[in-house]
């Protein structure tokens, strides 16, 4: 078993160091590796506990306000040649995350420079972790995982005053003056309950805290609206009991960008109350999810009074037992990379070469089944349940078909359809390709009919228009993607995925990119309910073999022999929906001017 070395800084009040702690106790029971925690305060400490454990990599809680001593000793060259040089893998947990970071994090010398300004923002590590769920994955260095939200059970009453709290050390821009005006306004009643602690960093005399504390008592005019503020830190389990009295908890930070996630709503989503947050940078992970949290755009009462359930959803999924297989699974990726040694002149420096496998692939942005980042986050998809859309008529079933021209022209008022849905996303596609999205997204909604409250997956959603169109006119879909969050193979071993649940799960064009499409078949199979769909589409040339051209980003091209004897060996409890057609002689389109395939559909049930 493998020793990781997790170092944080000595115990503080502040936030670094309370995520540490709890990311630590989160991932030590693990089975797979052996966690060793180190709380260093200089390089001597670090040195004696790497001779103490001689650990194959080292997590280091990193940022730069409270570990100092390690930034610096980088920098000059010394540390790096001394002690890391030992065959020690070095990740770096990034709290400041921002995608640009991500993008452009590098690894320690010159053989990693990742992003296209080539800045080398971090290369203090080989690889960083980065606990924030909305980053596009990349850069092959950076690893990402969910949140932890603490375990914890409610016993307290709803309070009969509506009762409205927060907290954070008295750090700028938490936004308290501006809650306790916002409340005010609000309300003819209320309690409002700040707990505003010293932090060792920054604030050791309490003298920000106590400001922000006066600035908030002056602002109260109404005597029917109390004011409570404490200033002693709490522990995990009193500030969760602080937290869990309150009728809702609101953060009202003003911070504009550059910023990670902020820790307060680990804590907060734990207790199952409602919960408000300002549109800062810093709660994107909540925003872009539950978007009806945002106190900017809605009142605090109209926040109290909606469904708390969406949140519920995701703070459940940001649990010990996930974290622990997102670290377990971010160390097995490295450990499977490629060491190459480097004879330098003081000695052999280790360096990493990746195997560029499907762990640290990087899609190509160009090819038919991605869009466009920057577009698809001008396409807004908040869904509208009066948008309306008449499925085409076919002729018999048709499921399982060439996508040729005649399907181009079948599905044409579907591919408009799109455009209108997601028009940004849209017209960055190859247009002869959409004939794919909308042979899905038109599938989907026919078949989803036979379902009450379908539970809908989409494999490969990373800008994919048919999952995009599915949410605007109001389908409920998950959504998985290596670019996203993770692989089919990964998020089938995920802890809290449940197997044979889904009743419709669908991919555009992306099983011909996975070099093990048994394992995707049969994840999809079992991760089908009794009586689920699969709808799959690939691309198609009958009478392709292995060493035949093929895009590069391509494992193979499909043929009629794997769609209809190889892909269906693989089912061991479905079968195909309906006769099919795979007959294409000539296919019909073409790519890069090379390349000319066509598309083709798989789909199938599985048994009840």
């Amino acid at each position: 078993m493998k020793t990781i070395l997790f170092v944080t800084h000595k115990p503080k009040k502040c936030g670094v160091y309370e995520f540490g702690k709890n990311a630590f106790n989160a991932i030590s029971p693990s089975k797979a590796y052996h966690f060793i925690k180190a709380e260093c305060d200089s390089t001597a400490c670090l040195e004696n506990e790497i001779s103490n454990h001689h650990p194959d990599a080292i997590i280091y809680n990193y940022h730069p306000s409270v570990m100092p001593w390690f930034v610096t000793k980088i920098s000059k060259g010394v540390y790096r040649n001394n002690i890391i040089s030992k065959d020690i893998v070095q990740i770096g947990i990034i709290h400041e995350i921002t995608q640009e970071v991500a993008d452009n994090a590098t690894g320690y010398g010159n053989k990693f420079i990742f992003g296209p300004s080539q800045k080398k923002l971090n290369s203090l590590f080989d690889f960083y972790i980065a606990a924030d769920p909305t980053l596009l994955l990349k850069n092959p260095l950076v690893f990402k995982t969910g949140r932890l939200i603490p375990e914890y059970h409610n016993t307290f009453p709803l309070p009969q005053i509506t009762s409205i709290g927060s907290f954070g050390f008295g750090t700028p821009n938490k936004g308290f003056e501006k809650l306790v005006s916002k409340v005010q306004d609000e309300f003819e009643e209320a309690v409002i309950r700040l707990n505003i602690p010293y932090a060792d960093f920054g604030d050791s005399e309490g003298l920000n805290a106590k400001r922000i504390a006066d600035n908030c008592r002056k602002l109260i005019t109404n005597q029917n609206i109390k004011l409570e503020i404490t200033h002693e830190f709490l522990q995990d389990t009193e500030l969760l009991d602080f937290l869990a009295a309150n009728s809702m908890n609101v953060f009202m930070y003003e911070d504009k960008g550059g910023r990670g996630l902020s820790s307060a709503l680990d804590m907060a989503l734990a207790v199952n109350r409602p919960v408000a947050v300002s549109n800062c940078p810093m709660f994107r992970h909540l925003l872009n999810a539950c978007p009806f949290v945002n106190a900017d755009e809605y009142s605090l009462k109209e926040i109290l009074s909606h469904d708390f359930d969406d949140v519920n959803k995701i703070s459940k999924d940001w649990n010990q037992a996930n974290l622990q297989w997102e670290y377990e699974r971010i160390l097995k990726a490295i450990f499977n990379t490629v060491t190459t040694p480097v004879i330098k002149k003081n000695g052999i420096i280790k360096t990493f070469q990746s195997k560029w496998n499907k762990i640290f692939s990087i899609p190509d942005a160009s090819f038919t089944w991605l869009r466009n980042t920057n577009a698809a986050s001008e396409d807004n998809l908040q869904r509208d349940t009066s948008l309306v859309y008449n499925p085409v008529i076919l002729n018999g079933n048709g499921y399982n078909r060439i996508l040729d021209d005649k399907a181009r022209l079948l599905y044409k008022r579907t591919i408009e359809s799109l455009h209108s849905l997601a028009p940004s996303t849209m017209s960055k596609k190859i247009e002869r390709a959409n004939v794919q999205q909308a042979f899905v997204f038109d599938t989907v909604f026919r078949l989803a009919k036979e379902y009450n409250n379908p539970k809908l997956l989409c494999v490969g959603s990373y800008e994919d228009t048919a999952s995009m169109g599915l949410q605007k006119i109001g389908f409920d879909v998950e959504e998985i993607d290596p670019m996203i969050n993770y692989f089919l193979q990964d998020f089938f071993e995920k802890p809290s995925t449940k197997k044979n649940s889904y009743d419709i799960i669908f991919s555009t064009s992306v099983i011909e990119h996975d070099p093990d499409d048994k394992s995707f078949i049969e994840c999809f199979e079992n991760l089908l309910a009794p009586g689920g769909l699969a709808i799959i589409t690939c691309d198609y040339k009958d009478g392709w073999k292995p060493g035949d051209a093929k895009p590069e980003v391509d494992a193979r091209f499909y043929t009629k022999n794997d769609l209809e004897k190889r892909l269906p060996s693989y089912l061991l409890n479905s079968k195909l929906i309906d006769e099919p057609h795979w007959d294409c002689p000539n296919p019909d389109f073409n790519y890069l001017g090379k390349y000319q395939y066509t598309f083709a559909t798989f789909v199938f049930r599985k048994n009840k």
